[in-house]
């Protein structure tokens, strides 16, 4: 269950009843809006009951992380506690969701296809609006109008490449509760709102509430097509007690364009269609190479599943940088596999790796979190190892039938997690094959790592549960990967060339109609203070919007062969920041544009 929060007493403390006198007066005094102006705020009213038709043809993944923050002295804030779910939401259906059903639930995924909109809702404190959560994605989806609403004109934004009139909304005295209460940019072009912040009022009369204030951003996915990307929501109660609490939290949608979810009545049956018998055009098997093709037939079938699943990255160029980092430690160690080991990017956030066969999977919030390529490759030494220890995938997912269930079963049905013993055992191997790679002087920046890992550790249950993979965590709370902290640096937040974790969402953005994932472009902003650092914590998000532009045509970077005789690879730059600058850093002072201002 989601920490409540509410800024009810906030608001009160503050004295907001003569602000909103003030602003009430404002309201009756602002200029009327142009004839351009009111053109432009009507379309925009026109192109939301699109968009509105639109994303209900969809069944969009819906991911959501909250963090619970409490002040601190060195930091200024820092997580607690923390909460996650992801979905499929069927709009077209009631907006009804199904959760992806944890194997152990006790973790924070929600069960029910209800049950996730009503407690995403109530931890969002949405509780008088007659749309719930889905206020958040729209700003009124059934009374945006001029009789509900006026409007005050800010001024023309860029937002990136999108040139967009800013508007002030504001309900009428008898628009009724639950009404959005901020500002709208709107494009000039389209008509389409591309974002919009503020909150939700209980009453248009009375300022008052207990809604949550957020920042709702979207993205031209299609032509003529803006849909929810992303919403950030804050609330702050800064004090000087040690109990105030404060809120951050983000949700991300992707998988605009994958199927309906098939259900298990529709997966009852499975055809063969167009087999052919070319068995007499290949040589035969050996008993060792049959038991490997049948691993590759498993992997591909679960590959292939989780993809369709919305929770695995359609292939993409980065896949080609974690397996440059992964032929490193392979050269390094002179290894001679049976086959190529490839790489792929899981899309949730929760920190986990796994191998499923020999593909190596890293969440993207684990790869967002690590500073440098050495941490990176200490992560994937760790499931290489389980590779080479013959640690395989089950084998029974050869069996395709075995996969056919519904896409939020995945996490319960697919199980890919290793043993401890298996583990443990990994864990010495990726050590040894570390210290015979390129990386091996680098060790001590990777304990420090795992230092800050061990400190958030009781802060960021969630966010440290894996959902499919292995945990970066033994049960006791110590790292799998503990012997790289010996002879590590002691970890000190005060030092600012000591950079240990990064904020979520510090090098990777998703598509979320291809659902590949893209690596974000920046110039990071220097460290101020110890507050700037931001280990492993949700950032405000602030985007560089542009138009739909078709996928370019161009060939794929090809890949160095795996084991192949390359004495000096070049080494992938994209987990490598400047000294004193975590790449990536959110927030930075300014507003969070340091992580996402070219997302």
């Amino acid at each position: 269950m989601f920490r409540k929060f509410c800024v009810l007493g906030l608001v009160l403390s503050l004295g907001v009843a003569p602000v909103w006198a003030r602003r009430h007066k404002y309201r009756e005094q602002l200029p009327p809006l142009t004839p351009q102006q009111k053109a432009l705020v009507r379309e925009a009213m026109a192109r939301e009951q699109v968009t509105l038709k639109a994303i209900e043809k969809d069944t969009p993944v819906v991911q959501t992380y909250i963090q619970n923050l409490r002040p601190d002295n060195v930091l200024y804030q820092v997580p607690v506690s923390d909460n996650y779910s992801i979905a499929r939401v069927d709009f077209g259906k009631g907006f009804s969701a199904n959760a992806y059903s944890a194997k152990d639930t006790h973790h924070g995924l929600f069960r029910g296809s209800f049950q996730y909109l009503r407690d995403l809702t109530k931890a969002f404190q949405i509780t008088d609006s007659p749309t719930g959560f889905m206020d958040m994605m729209f700003v009124d989806p059934r009374g945006f109008n001029f009789r509900n609403y006026t409007f005050s004109f800010v001024r023309q934004q860029f937002l990136g490449q999108i040139r967009t009139s800013v508007f002030d909304v504001r309900p009428t005295r008898h628009a009724g509760p639950g009404r959005f209460f901020g500002r709208i940019w709107v494009d000039n072009d389209s008509g389409d709102i591309v974002r919009f912040n503020g909150t939700y009022t209980n009453n248009p009369n009375n300022p008052v509430n207990h809604y949550y204030h957020f920042d709702s951003w979207r993205k031209n996915i299609q032509p003529g097509l803006w849909l929810p990307y992303s919403i950030y929501v804050e609330e702050t109660h800064q004090t000087s007690s040690k109990k105030s609490l404060a809120l951050r939290g983000q949700t991300f949608y992707w998988g605009y364009s994958l199927k309906i979810p098939q259900r298990v009545s529709e997966n009852e049956s499975v055809d063969i269609q167009n087999a052919q018998d070319e068995s007499q055009n290949a040589p035969d098997l050996s008993p060792l190479q049959a038991e490997r093709k049948w691993i590759n037939e498993a992997q591909d079938n679960v590959l292939d599943r989780l993809q369709q699943a919305g929770l695995l990255a359609a292939p993409s160029p980065f896949d080609k940088v974690l397996e440059t980092v992964t032929n490193n430690i392979i050269i390094g160690n002179n290894l001679n596999l049976p086959g190529n080991i490839h790489c792929r990017v899981m899309l949730t956030e929760p920190l986990e790796s796994l191998a499923v066969g020999n593909t190596i999977l890293l969440s993207k919030g684990l790869i967002d979190v690590l500073p440098n390529e050495e941490d990176l490759a200490a992560v994937i030494s760790f499931q290489l190892a389980q590779i080479l220890l013959g640690h395989h995938i089950d084998t029974r997912y050869a069996f395709s039938d075995r996969l056919l269930f519904p896409d939020e079963a995945a996490f319960q049905r697919i199980d890919m997690n290793h043993s401890n013993a298996d583990n443990a055992s990994a864990a010495k191997e990726a050590v040894k094959l570390f210290d015979h790679s390129v990386y091996a002087s680098k060790s001590g920046q990777v304990g420090l790592f795992f230092e800050q890992l061990v400190a958030r550790e009781g802060a960021l249950k969630n966010l440290l549960t894996p959902r499919l993979g292995d945990s970066l965590l033994q049960p006791d709370g110590q790292p799998w990967l503990a012997a790289f902290m010996q002879g590590a640096p002691k970890l000190n937040m005060n030092d600012l060339n000591q950079i240990a974790a990064l904020p979520l969402d510090s090098h990777l953005k998703i598509d979320p109609w291809t659902d590949q994932v893209k690596v974000l472009k920046y110039r990071p902003a220097p460290l101020l203070s110890a507050a700037d650092k931001m280990p492993f914590e949700i950032t405000p998000v602030y985007y560089r919007l542009t138009n739909y532009q078709p996928p370019a045509q161009t060939a794929a970077p090809s890949a160095t062969p795996d084991g192949a005789a390359n004495p000096a690879p070049q080494p992938p730059q994209v987990l490598k920041p400047n000294p004193g600058t975590p790449s990536g850093n959110g927030g930075n002072g300014n507003g969070g544009t340091g992580n996402n201002s070219q997302k």
